[in-house]
């Protein structure tokens, strides 16, 4: 089970490495659509779109990469005075009550979307040059699957935390 949840946490670990270049795609393409607009005056007509694609895929692929940190947000009133164990009971129960069943819903949601999106060939009618749509659904539908792998094996850490009282 160890070896598992280590694999988890290098593909989380990957996919965070894949968000920072997303991040720098990203940053060029708004610096160089903004050169255009402002120093040329002519802005193209892919780059708001091109910056959604990889912005979404950023966000995307950064979930797992958070979760594996243990850094998305979570209000700390109660939390911080918790005991670790009482922490980790408290984690497992969140995992099963609210995270399971909501992100195992999205994954769903997103595979069908992924799904319908191939079937058509989707493409975006945000601008005028219609780009295609669906590489963009994978990115999301991937993210999202990372990030209930990675919920799974905090969750598992968690219930190991909580049974016997040490990490796993």
């Amino acid at each position: 089970m160890n070896k598992a949840l280590k694999t988890i946490d290098i593909i989380s670990e990957w996919g965070g490495k894949i968000g920072r270049w997303f991040t720098l795609c990203l940053i060029l393409v708004i610096v160089q659509e903004v050169i255009r607009r402002y120093v040329f005056n002519a802005p193209s007509i892919w780059g708001y779109e091109v910056s959604i694609a990889f912005g979404t895929s950023l966000y995307a692929w950064g979930y797992a990469y958070t979760e594996s940190k243990r850094a998305h947000v979570r209000v700390d009133v109660f939390y911080l005075h918790m005991s670790p164990r009482t922490r980790a009971i408290f984690d497992t129960a969140g995992g099963f009550i609210f995270f399971l069943p909501t992100i195992a819903f999205v994954v769903f949601a997103a595979w069908n979307k992924m799904f319908w999106s191939w079937s058509v060939l989707e493409k975006s009618v945000e601008g005028f040059w219609y780009p295609p749509w669906y590489p963009l659904r994978t990115m999301i539908f991937i993210g999202w699957a990372l990030l209930f792998l990675q919920g799974l094996a905090t969750l598992s850490r968690n219930i190991y935390y909580a049974v016997k009282g040490r990490t796993l």
